[in-house]
């Protein structure tokens, strides 16, 4: 096991992976004290102002002078952003690893032509109020009918679609659409009241191309007895995709979310770097990875911008950052008021230093495209999302974007899932096996006992015996399954 990394040869800090104490040597240097396991520590002596250098870049600057062998973190080192940047269009294309694969997974296949990994039915919301009748729905016919023929039957409370107006309507009833079109779900019921603002019909009207043999629709004010009724819908579509099938296909057809949560000092060197790898690999093999997070894109945005395949997605990338930017700023807050403290806890000290480890997900691949949030995949390949940094709300929104599982690092562990599998990576073997209820996949191992070849090897065993059926995600296995709409308006 490998005691501690230098990320780059220009860095001038050391990341340990495990505690140090006082005493201890690092490169020769005596260490002037105890080194929490993911923090730094100062490499040589760095002068009050000078910057602290991880991954080969800037993370911040010294507040104070630092001597060799001291712990480099918040109380010595603050961010070097500022919140007007001007961008210019820089191309420059890293090496993409990854070779061709003869792997397939088996999946279902919709009319829409898009493929889903799991067979469910699903009850989608209009209005948070319905919440306790879909419930109901569920268990009255799952009281009468067999449904170990599906994946599951499903409904995702919110407390959305009343009391809202204008845009904040608008993206609620967009995401719920989005949630409709969904290629998992292989019947969905969309349930309304009947006097919110986000009408049925009108989320009927404005639903765009689906699959009308495998939607249907349910105003609970109508009809006098609502669960009966919903039952009824649901037997309806239940009857329709129980006979549904895998089939087989190339690793194209897979649509996967990048999303870290409760980050940690080693989210830059293990799981983060394992999903770069995992994401260049699904692009040479023609499939497609969403990056969201725009808040932890800041201090790393212009390696994406780089990136970009023309100026015209550069374009797109720097409305997406400079939107979410004034987005901060037309709340009054802080922009770089990041990492949390639970990251921080972790080794995280400044949001470059976040983001430098946060945006390695995306790997080296060239930026295909920039989504807006509620916008659906339209080019394979890498893209950025609009989401915030926020666990449920972004995994949310991925979901929605047609990816059908979201791969989630964390550091410091979560137990929740989002409306798709929600597969946790975990940065260090410590949590894997604290937590071995909540992960799916130990990272740690790269620092452990394996190179990322062979870490990577496993990881995509992983994923395609997933997205095939043969393996459960922990979220799935828990029943941990919830949605979070993103809001931006008044409430009535």
């Amino acid at each position: 096991m490998k005691d501690y990394i230098i990320i780059n040869p220009l860095d001038n800090v050391a990341v340990v992976l495990r505690p140090f104490q006082k005493g201890e040597q690092i490169e020769g240097i005596t260490l002037l004290e105890d080194i929490p396991q993911a923090h730094k520590v100062a490499l040589k002596a760095i002068k009050k102002g000078e910057d602290i250098i991880k991954y080969g870049s800037p993370i911040g600057h010294a507040t104070e002078s630092i001597a060799a062998g001291a712990h480099v973190h918040t109380h010595n080192v603050a961010t070097n952003l500022d919140d007007v940047i001007t961008y210019t269009y820089e191309p420059n294309f890293p090496t993409v690893l990854g070779d061709i694969s003869n792997k397939t997974v088996e999946v279902y296949e919709r009319s829409t032509k898009e493929y889903g990994i799991r067979n469910e039915l699903w009850i989608i919301q209009t209005v948070g109020c319905v919440s306790g009748m879909a419930n109901d729905m569920i268990e009255t016919f799952k009281s009468r009918y067999d449904t170990t023929e599906i994946d599951g039957i499903y409904t995702f409370q919110h407390p959305f679609g009343c009391s809202q107006m204008g845009s904040d309507l608008e993206l609620t009833r967009l995401l719920l659409q989005d949630m409709v079109k969904h290629p998992n779900a292989g019947g969905v019921l969309v349930l309304g009241l009947g006097c919110e603002e986000n009408l049925v019909s009108t989320f009927k009207e404005t639903l765009g191309d689906y699959d009308q043999n495998r939607t249907r629709f349910l105003i609970a004010q109508e009809v006098e007895d609502e669960v009966e009724e919903g039952v009824r819908l649901l037997k309806e579509l239940y009857d329709q995709m129980r006979h549904d099938q895998r089939v087989t296909k190339p690793l194209s057809v897979l649509r996967i979310g990048l999303k870290c949560g409760g980050s940690d000092g080693l989210s830059g060197i293990t799981a983060n770097p394992l999903l770069g790898r995992f994401s260049d690999f699904l692009s040479v093999n023609g499939a497609t990875t969403v990056l969201g997070e725009v808040p932890e894109m800041f201090g790393a945005e212009k390696l994406l911008m780089a990136r970009a395949k023309d100026e015209a997605t550069f374009e797109k990338i720097v409305t997406l950052i400079n939107d979410f930017k004034r987005y901060f700023k037309n709340h009054n807050q802080v922009i770089y008021d990041n990492p949390s403290p639970g990251n921080k806890k972790g080794g995280i000290t400044t949001l470059e230093d976040k983001s430098l480890g946060c945006t390695q997900k995306a790997g080296a691949a060239v930026v295909q495209d920039v989504l807006k949030m509620g916008e659906r995949i339209k080019t394979n390949g890498l893209n950025l999302l609009c989401t915030p940094g926020n666990d449920l709300v972004a995994t949310t929104t991925l979901g929605c974007s047609g990816c059908q599982m979201v791969l989630f690092t964390t550091g410091r562990g979560t137990p929740f899932g989002g409306f798709v599998p929600t597969v946790k990576i975990a940065t260090n073997t410590a949590l894997a096996t604290h937590k071995s209820n909540w992960i799916d996949f130990n990272a740690g191992d790269l620092v452990d006992k394996m190179d990322m070849d062979e870490l990577l090897n496993h990881f995509i065993d992983l994923i395609c015996d997933i997205a095939s059926g043969k393996k459960k995600t922990k979220n799935e296995i828990n029943n941990f399954r919830e949605i979070s709409i993103f809001k931006d308006g008044v409430v009535l």
